[in-house]
């Protein structure tokens, strides 16, 4: 598939997103917040679920947790424009809650479809529900992190939410850093390899998410 046809079935994708009603979420929500970014990103991100300033601007992470993901991108020699953003479920769940599993359910092919069409090398996940969901680990990101972990021949690397770090821990920031810096090693690995460690079936494939 070609950049612009993937790009034109995202535009598809989220179109269909923004009327969507197969949840709770739809009942108070602002706007969608389906994804943004480029559709041939090497790097995904998925976090969890859009919050108050997404939920108002359509747009995922652009409150002050998303200028902390754009310095660690930054740091990593990458721009926004780069890579691509999305979340675990599409809507906010009010209050910014923890979504629910009947929530995630409702949600899960959008992402899935959005994995297939940008097809990353390295999906980061932000936080537990992202990483739980992709890996189907019970455990939590602090045992999690700091692993590239082989995911249908790609690479899902998980890492803390950038609100973690937010609220006041020196040591989640410096984690977050050092998850970073190995989503750009991994990189740097794939550029010289053709091929990475994992099944070889596409994504469409998978029975994704279980």
């Amino acid at each position: 598939m070609s950049d612009t046809e993937a790009a034109q079935e995202l535009m598809v994708l989220a179109e269909q997103a923004s009327t969507c009603t197969a949840c709770r979420l739809a009942e108070t929500r602002t706007n969608v917040v389906f994804g943004e970014g480029s559709a041939r990103a090497q790097v995904m991100f998925v976090g969890e679920g859009p919050g108050r300033n997404e939920d108002l601007q359509g747009l995922p992470f652009v409150g002050a947790a998303g200028q902390l993901l754009n310095r660690l991108l930054s740091e990593i020699g990458l721009e926004r424009s780069d890579v691509y953003i999305a979340n675990v479920v599409k809507c906010r769940p009010p209050g910014n809650r923890d979504p629910r599993p009947d929530e995630i359910a409702a949600c899960k092919d959008y992402l899935a479809a959005q994995i297939r069409l940008i097809d990353p090398a390295v999906v980061m996940t932000l936080g537990n529900f992202a990483t739980k969901l992709l890996l189907r680990e019970e455990r939590g990101i602090t045992r999690l992190r700091g692993r590239a972990y082989p995911w249908w021949n790609r690479m899902v690397i998980p890492t803390f939410h950038p609100a973690a770090a937010l609220r006041g821990s020196a040591s989640v920031l410096a984690s977050m850093q050092e998850d970073f810096a190995l989503v750009k090693a991994t990189l740097d690995g794939r550029s010289e390899s053709s091929s990475i460690s994992g099944a070889e079936r596409p994504v469409e494939q998978l029975g994704l998410f279980g």
